[in-house]
């Protein structure tokens, strides 16, 4: 977990001292002076003919246009001033010898024994069309599937990051643990589905469809999230006509009216009854996380779309019971008893009841 010294970054740090980078902040865009682009082993060993991995990701790498679609995504940013941080890994002798890195993990025996990510090596190093600039960041490797475990921490500090777009390689392993860290780091985290490759197509489908909906606030494609980072573009709130998808990228339908605030209701938007959803829907407007041109992402996935209570207009008395107990009110943490760091925090005496 990052340090809780940003005092200064949006959001700033939470009363138990844990840092939410996002915390506060409203809107349905990529802000452009806190956004950065993470590509993750961008690298020979997994991209090029050759390569000590190829055989494993060609696949999806080819049916997806990971190549080109990493180097649409790492352009665009450029031209749009969003940082682009590169994470490579590279393993020496006392990796394996010292901490013996082989014995760890089965992805670390696999590396291992196919003599990927040499240090040095052609195969450790950028795919030739995914070369960093001098400027840009270039991380140290990381050994295991995380890259916060690197100096990603201290750049995303540096560059006051609170949007976090994971790009590169694998699916299901490198960039999902990353987008996990990022998450519970309390940044507002998007994969781009089509500038990820994985060493399979089921490991690539189950990242994409399954895990990344509920650990991300969007599953987007590069073209959208170029349209979204733009500033200029991405400008304006939900407006009728709009699609609205799902945070696993599935289409839920259209919006009908947006509705505002009033004393008794929240703000929200209406899609229709279609060939999907067999009632209309009315979708809270605070679940609109991202807009692209004329698409809006709701940070649900379509999936379990028709199973949230969104069959009548939310009420602030049903927001408010969502909100919970506050702290203070609360004896016992978890019905039956309190963790000891509570129980010292507020003196409240644990046990059973």
């Amino acid at each position: 977990m990052m340090g809780s010294t940003d005092v200064d970054r949006p959001g700033g740090d939470s009363e138990d001292g844990a840092t939410y980078p996002v915390r506060g902040e409203v809107g349905v865009v990529f802000p452009p002076d806190r956004t950065a682009l993470l590509v993750i082993d961008p690298v020979n060993d997994f991209l090029s003919e050759g390569g000590a991995g190829w055989e494993m990701t060609k696949m999806t790498v080819r049916m997806h246009d990971v190549i080109g679609n990493l180097k649409r995504a790492i352009e665009g940013a450029r031209e749009l001033g969003i940082p682009v941080i590169f994470a490579p890994m590279a393993y020496t002798e006392e990796d394996y010898r010292e901490h013996q890195l082989h014995r760890r993990s089965g992805i670390n025996r696999i590396m291992f024994e196919n003599k990927m990510f040499l240090a040095g090596s052609w195969g450790a190093d950028f795919h030739p069309d995914l070369r960093p600039r001098a400027d840009e960041a270039v991380l140290l490797p990381h050994k295991g599937i995380d890259v916060f475990e690197t100096d990603l921490p201290d750049h995303l500090r540096r560059l006051k990051t609170t949007h976090l777009v994971i790009a590169g390689m694998t699916a299901n392993l490198c960039c999902e643990s990353t987008g996990r860290r990022a998450m519970e780091a309390g940044y507002d985290v998007t994969f781009l589905a089509n500038a990820i490759g994985a060493e399979s197509v089921p490991a690539y489908e189950a990242a994409i469809h399954v895990d990344y909906p509920l650990i991300a606030n969007a599953v987007m494609e590069v073209d959208e999230f170029l349209v979204a980072a733009d500033a200029v573009a991405a400008r304006g709130s939900v407006q009728p006509g709009d699609v609205v998808r799902g945070s696993d990228h599935g289409e839920i339908g259209t919006v009908e009216r947006v509705v505002e605030a009033t004393g008794d209701a929240e703000a929200h938007l209406v899609v229709p009854r279609g060939r999907i959803f067999h009632r209309d829907t009315f979708i809270p407007l605070d679940t609109v996380v991202k807009r692209s041109g004329t698409t809006v992402f709701v940070n649900v996935p379509k999936l379990v779309v028709g199973e949230m209570p969104w069959d009548k207009p939310p009420s602030r008395a049903d927001r408010q019971a969502k909100l919970g107990p506050r702290a203070a009110a609360v004896d016992q943490l978890y019905g039956s008893r309190s963790p000891s760091s509570w129980e010292q925090r507020d003196g409240i005496r644990g046990g059973s009841s």
